[in-house]
């Protein structure tokens, strides 16, 4: 839907709401305050429009106090997970390595590192487009992102020594995949939803492989559903971890925490 001229902030807010934008005064504002031309800001408004995510039309998205660069088809991280952050970062306020897998954008990797000055970050992704923008957002903290499935990608020297380890899989159980709103389902990739049949296939994996990168005391992190929280607690005790969930109403967040004796 073009913007009409001239390009107002209420011209925008107008175009966005009548494109279903719930919040569309925010979303002009930060469309408005990261454009830099008025060109660029209609182009933005289309893209909008059209269905893109706003992080992917702004090229970024705020996470933990930080802005994380988002290129288009890479997933959005949400503001739920910034309870896996905080939960990771009182789990292990002291950790010197850090792993996140899983890590799409590479927030996650991003946010610990700011908080846990002077950690070793790493962080690995299946999808090549999520690798290059971890990169980008872990170049600053001189963190590495490897390309590859979960701990295959990582180099062997980090066995044994992870304090701390985050994941957030994907959780979606494949039939509902397509229930998704537009934005992820539409725009964001597959890999990065799609959990298999009953949402936990990823995390299974995950919490099995843990015990062979830890370090002694150290924690796994992973995010999932109420629905799933029973049965993600059971992977990581059969995998060897002493688990607990941590939950967050306000964020409808679901946290389980492992730690390996």
């Amino acid at each position: 839907m073009p913007v009409p001229a001239p390009l107002t902030p209420s011209a925008i807010v107008s175009a966005l709401r009548a494109a279903g934008c719930v919040f569309a005064e925010d979303e002009a504002e930060l469309i408005l305050a990261t454009a830099r031309t008025p060109e660029e800001a209609a182009g933005m408004v289309d893209r909008r429009t059209a269905g893109l995510p706003l992080e992917h039309v702004l090229g970024w998205a705020g996470f933990h106090g930080l802005r994380v660069t988002v290129a288009p088809g890479v997933f959005v991280p949400r503001r739920r997970t910034e309870f896996l952050v905080d939960q990771a970062l009182a789990a292990a306020p002291d950790a010197a390595v850090v792993v996140d897998l899983c890590c799409g954008s590479g927030a996650l990797g991003a946010a610990l590192a700011h908080a846990l000055d002077g950690a070793e970050v790493h962080a690995a992704d299946i999808d090549p487009a999520a690798v290059r923008c971890a990169r980008r957002n872990l170049a600053a903290c001189g963190g590495r992102a490897y390309e590859g499935d979960l701990y295959d990608a990582l180099p062997a020297g980090l066995r044994g020594r992870v304090g701390l380890l985050t994941a957030n899989v994907p959780y979606v159980p494949t039939a509902e995949v397509p229930l998704l709103p537009a934005e992820a389902r539409d725009h964001e990739p597959l890999v990065a939803l799609d959990g298999g049949a009953d949402g936990l296939a990823v995390l299974r994996r995950v919490a099995a492989g843990a015990p062979g990168w830890l370090a002694p005391g150290g924690s796994l992190l992973t995010e999932t559903s109420e629905r799933q929280a029973p049965a993600a607690l059971r992977a990581f005790t059969d995998a060897g971890l002493t688990a607990r969930l941590a939950v967050s109403d306000e964020l409808a967040a679901h946290v389980v925490i492992g730690v390996l004796p």
